[in-house]
């Protein structure tokens, strides 16, 4: 399990490995070989009893995407309403 400023971050992985794997997809048709900006928004997402942070989220993405995405990878997280997300765009080379 991991710890961001003492809070678990574990019931995010769900979602964050969901919008991984959309990025790899979305990349590949790309055919991106870096992805170097990707930009989420974010509603309130509840995944097992507890919302989504958007801090959470970017460490999560981050930590699964640590052999995919250079060290200065840009995740923006967009802050909406409603109760969902969505992968916005994503560029790189």
């Amino acid at each position: 399990m991991y710890f961001v400023r003492d809070t678990l971050v574990m019931h995010d992985i769900h979602v964050a490995n969901k919008i991984y794997k959309l990025i790899v997809e979305n990349a590949a048709r790309a055919r991106l070989k870096v992805v170097r900006i990707v930009t989420i928004d974010l509603g309130s997402v509840e995944e097992h009893g507890a919302d989504i942070t958007a801090e959470n989220l970017d460490f999560n993405l981050k930590m699964l995407g640590q052999d995919f995405f250079p060290k200065d990878i840009q995740i923006k997280i967009n802050r909406v309403m409603g109760s969902d997300w969505k992968l916005v765009s994503i560029s790189g080379d």
